[in-house]
């Protein structure tokens, strides 16, 4: 049913839970898995001089929180790649399953932010990503 299955990871504690679920979804499909964290580093430094090693421990710490996911999916038996992407979360997300041509998105609410009611009930990511994919979505609480 599903050849690629795009899991987006925030490098939260939530990650477990989704880990749960993608385990499971690519088991039954035997998909591949493509695990997506996007960061973004604050611009204000940017007039720094240190601010280059501020950069570099962004990517540094989003390639970790991508690997950790991909390891923990390898472990269980899962072909599992990293998509390491900077900028907003949402539009980086969409953007990856376009190019990796992803059968379904999995991933978490986080809620923080109420502006309407989606977002206030899955956060304003996984609205973003409802709102503009072409595929399923799993959103898991």
């Amino acid at each position: 049913m599903f050849k690629t299955i795009l899991m987006a990871v925030d490098g939260s504690p939530a990650v477990e839970r989704l880990l749960v679920y993608t385990e499971h979804m690519a088991r039954r499909s035997d998909a591949q898995v493509v695990v997506v964290h996007a960061y973004e580093v604050p611009e204000v430094y940017d007039w720094t001089e240190s601010y280059a090693q501020l950069e570099a421990h962004f990517e540094q710490v989003a390639n970790e929180v991508a690997a950790d996911a991909v390891e923990a999916l390898e472990k269980a038996g899962i072909h599992a790649v990293a998509d390491v992407r900077r900028g907003p979360a949402a539009p980086a997300i969409l953007e990856a399953a376009r190019v990796h041509q992803a059968d379904l998105i999995i991933m978490g609410s986080r809620a923080l932010a109420r502006s309407n009611v989606a977002e206030a009930l899955l956060g304003s990511v996984s609205a973003a990503v409802l709102r503009n994919t072409y595929c399923p979505t799993l959103i898991v609480p």
